[in-house]
């Protein structure tokens, strides 16, 4: 199929391609770095399929217009679909495949470092060494042993979470409306969000975002908290109420924070802007805090990772070629 890349970089064009001709799919695959938008759908033209990243829009008024330039199938690089307007899909019988599971150990083992690397300062003490700074004062951490770590979300990325902070002696407590048994297995039990907010020292955020986590961490979360607790996002920005957030590291209700998302990502991660002055005063003001680490959006950046989300695409698009049908489609039956 001819296929539209949107957002894609050279390590995307650099997998995408290795798999399609490894497997001999023969896809014709155009790449945009480009986000896909009302202003970019136009370049679908000529193609029978787009590809599309986290932050490329697929509301209505672009899924018209892909509509209009005879695209039939999205395949989404994410196992995220909340930036699709579903309903709408339907309506103009696009098709909307993603990539439901690719490296849930990436973002777990993400997740590890960022705790890791708060806990014990390494994003601060880095910056000392290498300007002749030995000294160790604001660098104590604690031993994670004996710790609680509150999992919220207990999919795959979320138990491969629970199993490596098992690893390190923590006790494992985790919500989520459908608990898996695999928790059971490694000594983990289920308790509602508010007695894990209250008895967590770190908070692992690992849920999708859909309109009953939307701002799930919010002022009245943070308030729950140990005022020395640690809360780390992997998952998806919006869980988060980053100015309920800011409010609490002012107030000195949170110990620290990780994050690898960003509700208001799309203008900022996956770019390099550092020549230019960033035009979000809440990120800006995220960044000032000593206790605070974030990362661009790349907890699912590795070998494995790149290597299925490819493998799952390609595959997608294969599928829907044959049949008619992708192998991983969502859509608003499928949900219901």
């Amino acid at each position: 199929m001819k296929t539209a890349v949107f957002s894609s970089k050279r390590y995307d064009r650099e997998f995408l391609e290795r798999v399609n001709e490894a497997t001999g799919a023969g896809h014709t695959l155009a790449f945009f770095d480009t986000r896909l938008n009302p202003d970019t759908a136009s370049l679908a033209c000529g193609h029978d399929a787009v590809c599309c990243f986290v932050n490329d829009r697929l509301d209505r008024a672009v899924l018209e217009r892909l509509a209009g330039e005879g695209i039939r199938l999205a395949a989404l690089r994410s196992a995220g679909f909340n930036h699709v307007d579903l309903a709408a899909a339907r309506d103009l019988g696009i098709t909307i495949a993603r990539v439901p599971a690719y490296s849930p150990e990436s973002v777990a083992e993400h997740t590890a470092a960022l705790i890791l690397a708060l806990n014990r300062k390494i994003h601060r003490a880095y910056l000392r060494v290498r300007e002749g700074n030995f000294a160790l004062d604001g660098l104590l951490g604690f031993n994670l042993s004996g710790k609680t770590v509150g999992v919220i979300g207990t999919g795959k990325i979320g138990i491969c979470a629970a199993r490596i902070m098992r690893g390190f002696g923590c006790a494992i407590l985790a919500c989520d409306p459908q608990p898996s048994e695999e928790l059971d297995e490694i000594g983990g039990c289920y308790v509602d969000l508010p007695d894990l907010l209250e008895q967590a020292d770190i908070v692992t955020l690992h849920c999708p975002l859909t309109p009953e986590t939307h701002h799930l961490i919010d002022a009245e979360a943070i308030d729950r908290m140990k005022p020395d607790a640690m809360l780390i996002n992997t998952s998806r920005g919006a869980v988060v109420d980053t100015k309920a957030l800011i409010e609490g590291l002012k107030g000195r209700s949170l110990g620290s924070v990780g994050l690898d998302v960003y509700e208001e990502e799309g203008d900022l991660f996956f770019e390099n802007l550092s020549d230019t002055m960033i035009q979000d005063d809440v990120f800006a003001r995220l960044l000032t805090f000593p206790n605070v680490l974030v990362t661009g959006h790349q907890a699912f950046f590795t070998r494995e990772a790149m290597e299925a989300i490819a493998t799952t695409t390609i595959r997608n698009i294969s599928s829907f070629e044959e049949t008619g049908a992708a192998l991983h489609e969502v859509s608003v039956e499928k949900l219901a």
